[in-house]
């Protein structure tokens, strides 16, 4: 079986440490950096292939001050094409724009309504689509937009909760108390999506908002990574203080599991308080400056 070589990792770290911390986040591009600081969170991130699949056909969404990431589906090559544009087109619309959670449903609702029109001038691409979970940080809120199966998990204070509701045929039987979530966690049709982007001419977006609080650990991920452990491995694994190792314990778990599906990752950790405490501390600085200066 295929080992994720965790002492690498920590190599090319060592030979690549991270950017200063507050340096403004990255821009996007389809090679985002794989540790950044976006709005005041420090974030990594993995992508893999897994053991079965072929090819990746999950995107990692970075730039512009968002975090998501995108699980294609269908034919040859129509999941890449569908997570690939969804990421590209919403680095392209939210460039220079605030967060904002209506925005996000808009993007979302053109973007979806481009891959449609796209698989209907292309019989190849016919079914494709893909999932979003998206995050987009204000200074003070984390808002997201949900399509899909992908989750974002919020740790707080030692408990983990997942913020995201699944469109998904099993989940629907578990919200209306048709199956437990152990049964659903196995359940043969446990992989059909009852919503994705670029499936249909319309679509609806889930959205939420949570506060912000220091020390907050987010983990945005795809199917291929919380459906290859329990929750309480999740837990445990994404706890870990450092983020990069958390990452790529993650990551090697899921790979130990059976690495059945793509498996994608974001793990963010707020460090808001920092932040404030920093600009308080540059804007004392400042006015002891010019009046010193006066």
């Amino acid at each position: 079986m295929r080992k994720f070589n965790l002492k690498d990792a920590a190599a090319k770290r060592m030979k690549n440490p991270e950017s200063d911390p507050w340096e403004h986040e990255s821009t996007g591009n389809s090679e985002p950096e794989k540790n950044s600081m976006i709005r005041g969170l420090r974030t990594v991130w993995r992508t893999d292939v897994g053991l079965v699949r072929k090819s990746n056909q999950d995107a990692v969404i970075t730039g512009n001050g968002l975090a998501g990431v995108a699980d294609g589906m269908g034919g040859h090559n129509g999941g890449e094409i569908a997570s690939g544009g969804l990421r590209d087109g919403l680095l392209r619309e939210t460039k220079d724009r605030e967060p904002e959670l209506t925005l996000m449903s808009e993007l979302v609702k053109k973007i979806n309504l481009e891959l449609w029109e796209q698989q209907e001038h292309d019989a190849t691409l016919t079914g494709m689509g893909t999932t979003l979970t998206l995050l987009w940080p204000t200074d003070r809120e984390i808002l997201i937009a949900q399509v899909g199966d992908s989750r974002a998990y919020l740790l707080r204070g030692g408990e983990m909760r997942q913020v995201t509701a699944d469109h998904s045929l099993v989940a629907d039987m578990v919200r209306r108390g048709v199956l437990t979530e152990e049964q659903a966690a196995c359940h043969p049709m446990r992989n059909y999506i009852t919503r994705a982007v670029g499936t249909e001419d319309t679509i609806e977006v889930d959205l939420y908002n949570e506060g912000r609080m220091q020390g907050d650990r987010w983990l945005v991920c795809s199917d291929g990574l919380y459906g290859q452990m329990s929750r309480a491995e999740l837990q445990e694994l994404a706890s870990i203080e450092d983020e990069s190792e958390a990452a790529d314990r993650l990551l090697q778990k899921a790979l130990d599991n059976g690495g059945k599906d793509n498996i994608t990752l974001i793990l963010m950790t707020d460090c808001i308080g920092d932040v404030s405490e920093k600009n308080e501390t540059e804007s004392t600085n400042s006015d002891a400056a010019q009046g010193q200066e006066a």
